[in-house]
């Protein structure tokens, strides 16, 4: 790479130079091309963009337009050198419901006091980017290695579950049509190929979509879906802006989910390296600053927190095309999807059964997630200080072990979180 703050993005196409198909992040495709493959990294983030706003009462346009946003600020930040997309956190899901007692459809009630407790978030998360980008990230691996990432990366998805499951068990029907959801993202994660099986979630929903028209509005045995609202949106329009309120024990709760952003943005980092072939550890404390910044952005007009995305890193393992420059594409187009009120109002004919359905699929692939860690890392659990760190973490968080300290409350996931840490600390230190 160059030795300018940005790179010069030299142009290549992919079947040429005798490197066959691989674009570095440092090159760029010819404007269609580019143009095509932007449109396909926010065909990959959508789902999951849009379904954690759902889940927590945020407006998904919103959320679509500062995942644009956010990925621009990045950009920004790491001087176009690393390539990424940023959309919305599952990490964040289970405290905003505890903090702001969401009851899992329509808007948020008590959105301002999470907003508050997000970009508190974002702030501790700008803060262990300004330690990387002084000191390196070595402490960071000794203080939270695969087993403790591992542990925590599943406890979201356990302690998520309760949520999916009670959802869809309002009516006989909302259940069974949760587990054809289910069957729907199952088959194209099995039977489908290429792209359309990288987009299961997505492809998923949408025959559940139509499966679920078809009994309710056709046949009559549910609660049909209403469309009038798409019908009377309009094409452009701003979304729903909405102001933080800083409450000390909402901020408390929601600031720790930083250490789990940096165990993401961290892998994902080294995932990316690994496949570029370039190391990219002199950017990581960057990156974190972008997405910590980002957070606090998103949370300070009413959006989501904001992660870099594991989809978008699959798209560039299968194309073998790196080039940041399609990234401020996807970007953009997500702004002007932000924009769209017809859009979002079409998002919210979701109906709650296809969504929970979704849910219990993407919250057990992040607890497997979790698990996949402690594989690919070859953690050792004849080891008792792994073999405990793991177990104590996982029960905690699955049955969301709750600490008082006066008015102060810390959930599952925090004391999951915490108590990995710290337990892998004092047992590491004692063997």
């Amino acid at each position: 790479m160059s030795g300018s703050y940005f790179p010069q993005w030299r142009l290549r196409s992919s079947t040429t130079d005798g490197k066959g198909a691989v674009i570095a992040a440092d090159e760029r495709l010819p404007a269609p091309q580019t143009l095509a493959m932007g449109v396909q990294h926010v065909v990959a983030m959508f789902g999951s963009t849009v379904l954690a706003p759902l889940l927590m009462g945020f407006d998904p346009n919103l959320a679509i337009l500062m995942s644009g946003v956010g990925t621009l600020l990045f950009f920004l930040l790491v001087g176009g050198r690393v390539p990424s997309y940023l959309g919305s956190s599952f990490s964040f899901i289970g405290l905003v419901i505890a903090v702001t007692g969401y009851a899992g459809s329509g808007p948020n009630a008590n959105l301002s006091v999470a907003l508050g407790g997000i970009i508190a978030c974002g702030a501790a998360y700008t803060v262990i980017g300004l330690i990387v980008a002084g000191v390196g990230t070595r402490w960071i691996e000794s203080l939270m290695p695969p087993v403790v990432t591992g542990a925590v990366v599943a406890v979201i998805g356990l302690n998520l579950a309760p949520i999916a499951v009670k959802g869809v068990s309002g009516s006989s029907f909302d259940s069974w049509m949760a587990l054809a959801t289910v069957l729907c993202v199952g088959g194209v994660a099995v039977f489908a190929r290429g792209m359309l099986q990288r987009l299961l979630i997505l492809v998923g929903l949408l025959l559940a979509y139509v499966l679920y028209a078809v009994l309710t509005n056709g046949a009559g045995l549910g609660k049909p879906i209403d469309f009038s609202g798409v019908a009377n949106a309009a094409w452009f329009g701003v979304p729903h802006f909405a102001s933080p309120v800083f409450h000390a024990s909402a901020m408390a709760l929601l600031a720790p989910v930083a250490i789990i952003l940096v165990a993401e943005n961290l892998g994902h980092i080294k995932a990316v390296s690994a496949m570029t072939g370039q190391n990219l550890d002199r950017y990581i404390g960057r990156a974190f600053i972008g997405d910590g910044l980002a957070t606090m952005l998103s949370g300070s007009v009413g959006g989501t927190g904001v992660t870099t995305y594991a989809e978008n890193i699959g798209v560039m393992a299968v194309t073998k095309i790196y080039s940041t420059l399609v990234f401020v594409v996807a970007a953009a187009i997500a702004i002007l999807l932000g924009f769209s009120p017809k859009f979002g109002a079409a998002i919210l004919t979701i109906p709650g059964a296809v969504l929970g359905g979704v849910s219990i699929v993407v919250f057990g692939l992040i607890t497997v997630s979790g698990a996949r860690i402690w594989v690919e890392n070859k953690v050792d659990f004849s080891n008792h200080t792994n073999l405990i760190v793991a177990a104590v973490t996982l029960v905690l968080g699955a049955g969301d072990f709750t600490l008082k300290l006066g008015g102060f409350a810390l959930g599952g996931i925090g004391t999951a979180t915490f108590g990995a840490i710290i337990l892998h600390a004092l047992l590491k230190r004692r063997g």
